[in-house]
């Protein structure tokens, strides 16, 4: 699916093949797309990063708020951990990406993989994505104690 741009929250690192490995629904889902992007709302001028599940809803995507199966919430972990990790070598491309090969990762599930990707559709990436990158690099110390958390939580169920 690829993602509506032109709603207010704005793709920058999305999962468009999403239907392919959404858990015990794949190839049989509404859930068409993950996407990480810039937040619809702005708090006095500070920009929010938020996560976004991309249903079919016609010809657009549905902004309704919705409660997750569990997979889905390890797979926005797996897009929010993949698109951290491009963002700290990212300063290497002049527009925090390499505009010929936009595919960040491809990561294994059920038979497929979740592509990760910058939302090249998106008209505005090259200001968007200093955007996101500057949000990420405002909210490191609250992100970095929560994966720290998750890491220690993770490596004690033996993972």
């Amino acid at each position: 699916m690829e993602m509506p741009i032109t709603l207010k929250h704005k793709p920058v690192v999305v999962s468009e093949n999403y239907e392919n490995v959404d858990g015990r629904l794949a190839r049989n889902t509404d859930a068409k797309g993950l996407s990480l992007g810039l937040a619809h709302t702005n708090d006095k001028g500070k920009v929010n990063i938020t996560a976004q599940v991309w249903r079919y809803a016609g010809e657009n995507g549905s902004q309704d708020s919705e409660e997750l199966p569990l997979h889905r919430v390890l797979d926005l972990s797996i897009l929010i951990c993949r698109s951290l990790a491009h963002f700290r070598e990212a300063y290497r491309y002049e527009h925090l990406y390499d505009p010929q090969k936009p595919i960040i990762d491809r990561v294994g599930l059920q038979g497929d993989a979740l592509t990760v990707a910058i939302c090249t559709d998106n008209e505005r990436i090259n200001e968007d994505i200093k955007l996101f990158s500057q949000a990420l690099s405002d909210d490191d110390e609250m992100m970095s104690e929560r994966l720290r958390a998750l890491s220690k939580i993770l490596k004690d169920m033996g993972y």
